[in-house]
């Protein structure tokens, strides 16, 4: 019986990468050499000694069959049979860059950047084809489980196309930090999915599958120097853009305007604070990264720096549920109360989201992890 219930569960992974592997797709990223040195210059040059190295001529650098400068490479996945396509916006944020997608029988397309969104690691990718390409259907992220065994399949180390590696569901709702590009910049990525199933470089932008065959993440990042922890962005998340691509050409995002922290008992002695659940404003620590972003929402409702926000739109705020856990359900233009503790006083102020613009997102401490 148990050699039984052991080939079956074979079979359902071995049936699970047959059906998703026509729909995922590798993303090669290219640039011009002379566009490279302006933007890039000291990453092409090496230490040698007491020296650095200068950049190396054009014909000994990686280049893609286009023959751009290979800078970089993810995955992603057919979602319609017309060539529409989900990846990470990391994958996809050199805005100079080129971008060619290799389908699962080696064909390569010029691709075409629909829109990133402004919040989450998502970004959707359009390609032109003649031919019918196979969508993976997209499942419910909202009804995964501990413990449910999940495929994640992407390009490895951008080399290893169609890699695949199972594992389980480890843990959910979880928020870290990750590095964005090759230039260091992070991003906050909340409420993820959290696998063992092995996420590496070149993984990025492909999907985290269940035993149906339907996309229930997309994979997204690592934790550096770990074993085992990959998290994936839930599907739900892409749904959603999905809808407001198609409605509106573009994602759109409610947007407050305040850095925060979310407050915790270590975090409550440290500042020496009247509670421990809430978001605590506080600006990131350069100058150019103030609390309230001038001009925001949250500057024209009233909210000042060391305010603790308890309560957006009567939602209690504490680790597990932040500002933009609630704001993602909020409509634009529409007024919420936020009830505010300032000065050991609490007060309910009125405040209006408005849509996100780049270069705004409020900050919160979180975990260090690197995007593969």
């Amino acid at each position: 019986m148990e050699s039984m219930t052991s080939t079956t569960h074979e079979q359902q992974i071995i049936a699970t990468i047959k059906k998703v592997v026509p729909s995922v797709v590798s993303i090669v990223v290219g640039k011009d050499y002379e566009q490279l040195l302006k933007d890039r210059p000291f990453e092409l040059m090496v230490p040698h000694g007491d020296h650095i190295d200068l950049p190396p001529p054009e014909e000994e650098l990686p280049h893609t069959p286009e023959g751009k400068i290979r800078i970089g490479g993810g995955s992603g996945l057919i979602i319609d049979s017309s060539g529409l396509i989900l990846t990470n916006k990391h994958v996809v944020a050199d805005e100079t860059a080129d971008y060619v997608v290799v389908d699962a029988f080696g064909d390569h397309h010029e691709a075409h950047i629909l829109a990133r969104d402004p919040m989450n690691d998502v970004a959707f990718v359009k390609i032109e084809t003649k031919e019918k390409l196979a969508p993976l259907p997209l499942g419910d992220s909202d009804k995964t489980e501990l413990g449910q065994t999940v495929v994640a399949i992407g390009t490895a180390l951008g080399e290893f196309q169609n890699t695949v590696s199972s594992g389980i569901i480890s843990g959910l709702s979880r928020f870290i930090t990750a590095i964005t590009d090759l230039e260091g910049h992070s991003q906050r990525l909340r409420g993820l999915i959290q696998t063992d199933a092995a996420i590496n470089p070149g993984n990025s932008g492909g999907p985290l599958v269940n035993l149906k065959g339907e996309a229930i993440g997309i994979n997204a990042a690592v934790v550096f120097g770990a074993q085992n922890i990959g998290f994936a962005i839930p599907i739900n998340r892409a749904k959603r853009d999905l809808k407001e691509l198609a409605q509106f050409g573009r994602i759109r995002r409610p947007f407050l305007g305040v850095r925060y922290v979310l407050l915790n008992s270590l975090l409550q002695k440290r500042f020496r604070l009247p509670v421990e659940q809430g978001a605590f404003v506080l600006r990131e620590g350069a100058p150019d990264h103030p609390a309230i972003i001038p001009h925001s929402p949250a500057h024209k409702a009233g909210l000042q720096e060391a305010d603790i926000i308890i309560e957006l739109n009567k939602t209690a705020i504490d680790e597990k549920t932040g500002i933009e856990d609630i704001l993602e359900s909020m409509p634009l233009g529409k007024e919420i109360s936020l009830k505010i503790l300032r000065d050991g006083a609490e007060k309910v102020l009125a405040i209006t989201p408005e849509e996100f613009h780049q270069n705004a997102a409020p900050a919160r401490a979180a975990t260090e992890t690197e995007t593969p």
